[in-house]
Formats: structure tokens, C-alpha cells, sequence
């Protein structure tokens, strides 16, 4: 039975998919996190604790593990894990992404620089620090502008400025993120720096792909229907296939490969943000792991295959019966929260459930729970699902099922 080791931070939406995919593959599962397991000493060949700040330490621990335990694989599952799998990849000998690739994926100042020496298109940047005057920074930035993190996802921290009033106010906002305890650890240096980038207007869309030997396989390309033009930016609808023209699909999965390659990318998944404008594709960001939150149960392959079981299969050298996502229209949206406040009721989950086309209604914030909206929060109230013959009826049933939702928040 092949082995393989899942890197799953304690936080990540993602565990309950993955660890479905690989029951149905019949593969054994070895879990590591950042923070110990209470049942670790009963399960040592089953639970791992790895320091995920640290990839060159985390690599020798791993290393040391397969020693006794052999590993087949290594995948990471989101942001946190994609430069340790990297390390520890290459301490195995396994195929895998460089761990520099992997590190300027996850350096959002880096992967504009080695994106621009590229030539691929993206948006004007300048790389500043906190310890400047924000003032003196917004009298030389051009209008509008977007600033943002170095290092954090699903658009925490990232705020338009549109004057330079406006500017200040969002460096100070995000300073103050950057400032939390396990942001400020987790980011290092990063956490002391930002970036500003031009605002590049136009469609964004999301794409999801898989690289084999270099080589950008497109999965699939998400329109995302409501605007994002800030100044925060929460996603909330995903939906495919995309309406937009054959040849403006082409121009974004061509935009992409030519990130993947820049960065040196060259194996395993690959979720990149892109914007279409009259100037043709912009890069806006590609990370070297799968598309995030639920998000993945959108997706299936061939007979039914699920993501996560097709990332397993390419990690470890299995067959992949087909890369051809279903027929049928797909859509989820990200449950956005409204405003910040502790959630006491949620009401209407059988009135969104009963709504035709809707096939799961996923509330994961629990009763209790302190809600944060963007920029500050980095969570969804959950997640709604929906398939049906075309694009608009799937975007028309999910806005149909998040009207019926009801979230009491005091």
C-alpha cells in the first residue's frame, strides 16, 4: 500500500477532502501539522508534527520519519505547506517544485520580479516598507492603486487606495494586520514590507491547472461574476465553464504557463488569479497549490474523479483516468460575512438546500464564533455548491440560495 504524507495545517478547510480521496485510492496516510496531535504518541507512524516556518528542519524530520516509515509522496494543501513539501520533497528524492519556485510563488514581490523579467504581463509594483512614512510613500504612487501583503492569501490585507488620504489609511490598516502575533511569526522580514500595485480594471477570473513535467494542463477556468474593484477584495462566486470567448480562454491559460515557467514551476497543482482587460491577460498571482477553502468540490474529472484524488494519483506516479472536467455547469460561492460580530443563528439552510440546483449547503463557521469581515478576516461563514446545465442557472441558484440564508450575528 503507498504511502504518501499530507501536510494540513490545523486551520486548513481542506482535510476532510483529502483524506476522503485517499480512502478511496486505498492509500495510506500519514498527517502532519504544525502543532503536535494529542493521539501522536499512540499513532507515531500515522501523526506528525513538522515545523512548517521552518522547511530545512521540517525536511530532516521528515527525512528521519521515512527512514522507518517510507513515504511514496509529499503534498501540501494550501499556502503554508507548499515550500516545507518542496524541502522535504528533495530530501526524499521525489519529483517535486524547486523549493526556490515554491518561495517566490509564495513572495508576491518576488513572483512580480521574476514575472516581469519574463515578460509576462503584470501590473505595475513597487515593493515599500512599514518602517517609511506611508505619507511620503503616497505622494510618488500613482492612483489607483492596490496595497497588499507579501505573504497572505484569500485577499487578507489587500485594500484599494484611490487618492492618497486613502492610501495612508490602508497602509495603517495593514500594518495592523501584519502586527497579529501569528501574522507577524508567520511572515518574518515579509511582515515588516508591502507592496503597491497598480489597479488593473477588467474580468477576473481564476484558473485551475496541473502541471505535469512542466507542462500546464488547464483543469479549469472560473468566472468570478461579481465585480472586484474594492477597495477590499472578497471573492464570493466561482463558476465554470467560463462564457468568456475561445480565444480569451486561450490567451489566460497561455498568461498562466508562462507564470509557471518563470517562477520554475514544474509539477503538481497550480491555482493563478488573472485579470482580462482590453490589453489582453494580466497575472495577478499563481500559487503552486490547488484552489483553496471548499472550493475544490466544484470539480470533478472523467467518471467522477474528485481533486483531490486526482492530485493524489499525479503525486504518486498513478494513472489518471482523465483530466476532462465534467460536462455539466459548476459554481460555488464563498459565504461572505457581512460584518464583524459573534454568530448566534443561522437560519434558512433547508429553504437554500431546496433551491434546484443547489447540491450542498456548507456553513463552517460555528455558533460562538467571533466573525471578522475582510481585510482583517481570513475565514468564509461557508460555503454554497450548485450544478445545473448552464453557467447562469448555476450563478442564478447560488444567489437564489444565499438570499434564503439567514446569519444572525450580534
Amino acid at each position: 500500500m503507498p504511502r504518501i504524507l499530507l501536510l494540513l495545517p490545523t486551520r486548513t478547510y481542506r482535510t476532510e477532502d483529502f483524506l476522503a480521496a485517499a480512502l478511496g485510492l486505498g492509500v495510506e496516510v500519514v498527517v502532519a501539522s504544525e502543532r503536535a496531535n494529542a493521539l501522536a504518541a499512540e499513532r507515531p507512524d500515522e501523526l506528525l508534527a513538522l515545523d512548517f516556518l521552518d522547511p530545512a528542519a521540517a525536511a530532516r524530520e521528515a527525512a528521519a520519519f521515512a527512514r522507518a516509515h517510507p513515504l511514496d509522496a509529499v503534498v501540501p494543501v494550501d499556502d503554508d505547506t507548499t515550500v516545507v513539501a518542496a524541502a522535504i520533497s528533495a530530501a526524499l528524492g521525489q519529483p517535486h517544485n524547486s523549493v526556490a519556485s515554491a518561495a517566490a510563488a509564495r513572495d508576491k514581490h518576488l513572483m512580480r520580479a521574476l514575472l516581469a523579467r519574463a515578460g509576462v504581463p503584470v501590473p505595475h509594483y513597487t515593493l515599500c516598507s512599514l518602517d517609511e512614512d506611508p505619507g511620503a510613500v503616497a505622494a510618488r504612487v500613482g492612483y489607483p492603486c492596490v496595497v497588499k501583503p507579501l505573504f497572505l492569501s484569500a485577499s487578507r490585507g489587500v485594500i484599494r487606495a484611490d487618492e492618497p488620504d486613502g492610501f495612508v489609511a490602508a497602509v495603517r490598516r495593514l500594518a495592523a494586520i501584519l502586527e497579529i502575533p501569528d501574522v507577524a511569526e508567520r511572515g518574518g522580514e515579509a511582515a515588516r514590507q508591502y507592496l503597491v500595485e497598480a489597479f488593473v480594471p477588467g474580468e477576473e477570473v481564476a484558473l485551475e491547472g496541473l502541471l505535469l513535467k512542466g507542462e500546464l494542463q488547464v483543469l479549469a477556468l472560473f468566472d468570478k461574476p461579481d465585480p472586484l474593484e474594492g477597495p477590499f477584495f472578497e471573492e464570493t462566486i466561482y463558476i465554470t465553464p467560463s462564457r468568456l470567448p475561445a480565444d480569451v480562454q486561450a490567451e489566460l491559460a497561455a498568461a498562466t504557463a508562462g507564470a509557471a515557467r518563470a517562477l520554475g514551476l514544474r509539477e503538481g497543482p497550480v491555482h493563478a488569479e488573472l485579470r482580462w482587460n482590453q490589453d489582453g491577460p494580466w497575472v495577478i498571482e499563481i500559487a503552486a497549490r490547488s484552489i483553496g477553502g471548499l472550493c475544490s468540490r466544484t470539480l470533478r474529472f472523467g467518471t467522477g474523479l474528485s481533486l483531490e484524488e486526482l492530485i493524489l494519483r499525479h503525486a504518486l506516479g498513478m494513472e489518471i483516468p482523465s483530466l476532462e472536467r465534467e460536462r455539466r455547469a459548476a459554481g460555488v460561492m464563498m459565504l461572505p460575512i457581512p460584518r464583524r460580530g459573534t454568530l448566534r443563528e443561522v437560519r434558512g439552510q433547508d429553504a437554500a438546500k431546496a433551491v434546484p440546483g443547489v447540491e450542498e449547503v456548507a456553513v463552517t463557521a460555528h455558533l460562538g464564533q467571533e466573525l471578522i469581515p475582510l481585510p482583517e478576516g481570513a475565514a468564509y461563514l461557508g460555503f454554497l455548491f450548485a450544478r445545473a446545465e448552464t453557467p447562469e442557472a448555476v450563478e442564478a441558484a447560488l444567489r437564489e440560495a444565499h438570499r434564503r440564508l439567514d446569519f444572525v450575528i450580534a
